[in-house]
């Protein structure tokens, strides 16, 4: 629910603050007060686009904030502020708590708040595209799963489709490269790569290449170690042995010792790896030989084949999947039509369920919608939910199983049925909004819906309806409401004022609650116009009192 708004240097608003409370607020003033800027300003904070010519001549930028607290889920409320910057230069920033955010992010997080609808706005009720989602959202407790398991087999058809689709489109091409294919899977699997055998020979090469030099140091090494006299390992022994007939007199004697032992015999290991690494060098031309036509050919290979040898196996693993699959492309092209057949079976079946939930949903929300109609004294119109299917059988599914949806009405009695979106009448419009928000309110979940002259069209008997309506609406959520009529104004729990002021310098917008008098002389101005009589005040007395609302 919304309870402040702060509007800065917006078009004609130089500063505006106004409390907001629970139930119905309507907002009165005469035409060109400026009430639709205030609803301009309200959509940006709530998301929608800006533009730099709404920011008051001569400021820098305009600034709209929205205070308001959304259900945190855990049965309190968390506080929420919005705001949204719009520059002169036309540069705009949008704000939740503070933190900057994207517009579209903006945009998602205020559907959750608040709704807004004007008498000619393009409200998601009158885009056909939207009709099978109302419809799902009516009985969402059943649906929703039902679509969701649509969505899965739908998703699995499609990958089954997409592979036979797949299979029969190449299958030409690839029965002309059957013979390319299988020169380079025998290439391969003649040559027999193993796993990192490319950079085993290159050190295999690096050893023979130089076995000679490798050889004489190894003996070099040999010698000083163990074949001189005094060797290494002689020195080092005897340094063991002088050690250890003293390391019994300290601690630091015997730390000494064992350090002297440890260093002696992890030489002799050494000295032993010398000997074993010496004895293997064995040089030989056609080792050599070998060894460089080797990585010549593993190397062509992987030239060819991906870089690597890892990737050439890769390349022959793939190789003889796509032969297996073109050798045996009829019994491939058999397997994967039983599969799709088999997947289509279970999206139909689930499909049809689905449609079952949606035609029990939209028969208890064409009953409800056509009661409402009756309510808002619209009793000879007819709403109707209309079902097709998506069209070309070869592409009748869709994630959303088979179902269009469009909704259909009748505004009066002999006349067919047609689409909601060509309804022309104003009046008509309004009330089948009223109609659909007073039913869908209890699942929408949306606090505060904020009308701008949607009474438009409608007038006398009908304006007190859709003021009734409106009040009832307003029992358990926030509702603002532009008006023109003083039958609606006087449903109003609390009533605004808008006014357009000027000064020697400029002309300026304001907004102000209205306490019991200005009130009922506010009602008489919209019953007489600019000469408030005091039959005009009885009047609109008599209409506070017949709203429930006097006192307030």
């Amino acid at each position: 629910m919304i309870h402040h708004i702060a509007i800065r240097d917006f078009a004609i608003i130089s500063e505006l603050d106004v409390d907001l409370f629970p139930g119905l607020s309507v907002i009165t003033g005469e035409t060109g007060a400026g009430k639709s800027i205030i609803i301009e300003a309200v959509s940006l904070a709530l998301g929608s686009r800006a533009d730099s010519a709404m920011v008051r001549a001569g400021r820098p930028k305009a600034v709209i904030q929205i205070a308001a607290e959304l259900p945190d889920g855990a049965g309190g409320v968390s506080e929420i502020i919005l705001t949204r910057e719009i520059s002169a230069n036309g540069k705009s920033l949008a704000k939740i708590n503070g933190e900057m955010v994207s517009l579209s992010q903006l945009s998602a997080f205020s559907a959750r708040l608040a709704d807004i609808h004007g008498q000619y706005d393009h409200h998601s009720l009158f885009r056909t595209e939207n009709h099978l989602s109302l419809v799902d959202s009516f009985h969402a407790a059943e649906i929703v799963p039902a679509k969701a398991e649509v969505a899965a087999a739908w998703r699995e058809h499609s990958a089954a489709a997409r592979e036979l689709s797949s299979l029969l489109e190449n299958e030409a091409s690839a029965k002309r490269q059957l013979d390319f294919m299988r020169f380079e899977l025998d290439e391969i699997t003649k040559a027999r790569p193993m796993p990192g055998e490319d950079a085993a020979l290159r050190e295999q090469l690096a050893i023979l290449q130089n076995s000679g030099a490798i050889h004489d140091g190894l003996s070099a090494a040999w010698d000083i170690l163990y074949d001189n006299a005094p060797s290494v390992m002689d020195a080092l022994g005897r340094a063991m042995q002088e050690l250890q007939a003293v390391s019994g007199y300290s601690k630091e004697l015997g730390d000494i010792s064992q350090s002297i032992s440890d260093c002696y015999f992890t030489l002799e290991d050494l000295t032993g790896s010398i000997r074993a690494c010496r004895e293997r060098i064995d040089f030989s031309p056609e080792s050599l030989n070998a060894a460089i036509a080797r990585l010549d050919l593993i190397e062509a290979l992987c030239a060819k084949y991906g870089g690597s040898v890892e990737t050439m196996l890769e390349h022959k693993e793939k190789l003889t999947e796509t032969l297996d699959t073109i050798e045996n492309f009829d019994e491939h092209k058999a397997k994967l039509a039983a599969l799709l057949a088999e997947r289509e079976t279970v999206l139909l079946k689930l499909s049809e369920s689905l449609h079952g939930l949606r035609k029990k949903s939209a028969e208890e929300l064409e009953a409800k919608i056509n009661a409402e109609l009756s309510g808002l004294n619209f009793s000879n119109a007819r709403f109707a939910v209309d079902f097709r299917e998506t069209g070309d059988p070869k592409r009748r599914f869709s994630e959303n199983g088979t179902d269009v949806v469009e909704f259909l009405i009748s505004a009066n009695k002999g006349q067919p049925l047609l689409p909601l979106a060509k309804v022309a009448s104003g009046g008509e419009m309004s009330r089948m909004l009223l109609a659909f928000k007073a039913v869908t309110g209890d699942y929408d979940h949306i606090p505060t819906l904020i009308f701008d002259e949607i009474d438009s069209g409608i007038s006398g008997v009908t304006a007190s309806i859709v003021g009734e309506k409106l009040i009832k609406m307003a029992e358990n959520r926030q509702i603002v409401c532009i008006t023109h009529l003083p039958q609606i104004a006087a449903c109003g729990r609390h009533h605004y004022s808008i006014q357009k002021n000027a000064d020697d310098e400029t002309t300026y917008t304001t907004l102000e609650a209205l306490g019991a008098d200005a009130r009922i002389r506010e009602i008489a101005r919209l019953l007489g116009g600019a000469a408030v009589t005091e039959k005009t005040l009885e009047s609109a007395r008599e209409l506070i009192e017949l709203s429930g609302n006097a006192g307030s």
